[in-house]
């Protein structure tokens, strides 16, 4: 079979040695040195002043949420935009955090939210939490401009496109902060992980205070002196003084250690799946049956999976079995149209057309790119692919 994730880690092997070597060592496993380590180093490779590490992916967007409420860049009630072709994850926190989601379409070229479909719901909106779904983006920098002229926030959820680029800057570098997963068979894994970075100071301290019980102690000396001052409590209560509104969602050290030894493997990682989306492109360009995707504005693309999208409901039957009987692991692409998703439909009582999330739901799929896929597995997709 070639699985959607075929290992827990870029070269698995000395990874595990390593790993056991630093358990067996180190004096503690919860957050400290390690982690703040694979932060400032994440942060210098993406590109973003800061960069804050927690559990997972999905914290990750939830805490962003919370910050900004803490922060008053967000209200309750405010309407915050999101791609309707996208994970649960990225709606959940605007509901459980009391904001109302708009869902908007995505351009069937690009599979991502485009300035056509952001237009016609841009109005009203406080925020959008923008997916760049799958490696792909559509025109970021005129989406950005556009969130500007509406005084509206743009956030990037970028855990499935870490690496791409487009007009010369990496996705998630494009809004006020961005998410990511470092799920296992994401591009980089810690097993489970997320980070949340931004260039806003004032975020950045909100995010720390956010992700650790609302308390003061993960910041820098000036900072808690700051907040002691304004809270005006001693060194002694400070211990156990909480902030603002938090939870607990921080990572270990063994999630630090993985991270650290895997951005190591970032080019490699990032260059391998890049090299293959680029095969498995040229093999459906000559195949009728399938959409194809305008991603001429990218400069690299980079993804974990490979999307299909085909013509009708009945080649979108046909192909899944052919890959499936291939020993092909596949599954929707993404989670599909999140307003026909059971919760969604629970807590949102109107929701407006997605027709193109639509389609991609019924006719599409998608298969793993993983850069330890063999010649011999990448021939067997290229072949599907071309029908």
């Amino acid at each position: 079979m070639i699985k959607l994730i075929k290992s827990t880690f870029h070269r698995e092997a000395e990874t595990r040695r390593a790993l056991a070597e630093f358990v067996l060592r180190a004096d503690m496993l919860s957050m400290g040195e390690q982690c703040r380590t694979f932060e400032q180093a994440f942060a210098l490779r993406q590109g973003r002043r800061h960069a804050v590490f927690v559990g997972n992916g999905s914290v990750a967007n939830l805490l962003l949420v919370q910050a900004l409420l803490n922060e008053g860049r967000l209200r309750r009630g405010d309407r915050v935009g999101f791609s309707a072709l996208t994970w649960p994850t990225n709606v959940m926190p605007l509901l459980q955090l009391g904001l109302e989601p708009v869902p908007v379409d995505c351009a069937l070229d690009t599979l991502n939210v485009s300035p056509d479909t952001l237009e016609p719901r841009v109005a009203g909106l406080r925020a959008l939490f923008l997916t760049n779904v799958l490696g792909f983006c559509d025109d970021l920098p005129a989406l950005r401009v556009m969130c500007e002229d509406h005084g509206v926030l743009l956030l990037e959820d970028n855990c499935e496109a870490l690496g791409s680029r487009t007009a010369g800057t990496q996705l998630g570098n494009f809004s006020l902060a961005s998410t990511f997963s470092f799920f296992v068979g994401h591009h980089l894994s810690t097993v489970e992980g997320g980070m949340v970075c931004t260039d806003d100071d004032e975020l950045h301290e909100r995010l720390v205070v956010s992700r650790a019980h609302g308390w003061d102690r993960d910041l820098p000396p000036e900072r808690r002196a700051r907040l002691r001052a304004e809270a005006g409590v001693d060194d002694f209560h400070a211990r156990y003084t909480f902030h603002d509104l938090a939870s607990n969602f921080r990572p270990t050290e063994l999630n630090g250690f993985i991270g650290n030894r895997q951005l190591r493997h970032w080019d490699e990682i990032v260059e391998t799946r890049a090299a293959h989306f680029a095969r498995f492109s040229q093999a459906m360009a000559g195949n009728a049956d399938f959409h194809r995707y305008d991603l001429s504005h990218m400069d690299l693309v980079s993804n974990f999976a490979m999307p299909v999208v085909c013509r009708t409901p009945e080649l979108a039957g046909k192909y899944r079995a052919e890959f499936e009987a291939a020993g092909v692991e596949i599954r929707p692409v993404v989670a599909g149209d999140i307003t026909r998703q059971p919760f969604y439909r629970r807590h949102v009582r109107d929701a407006p057309a997605c027709p193109v999330a639509g389609l991609v739901h019924g006719n599409g799929f998608y298969f793993g790119n993983n850069p330890d896929l063999t010649g011999d597995e990448t021939a067997v997709l290229c072949e599907l692919l071309g029908g």
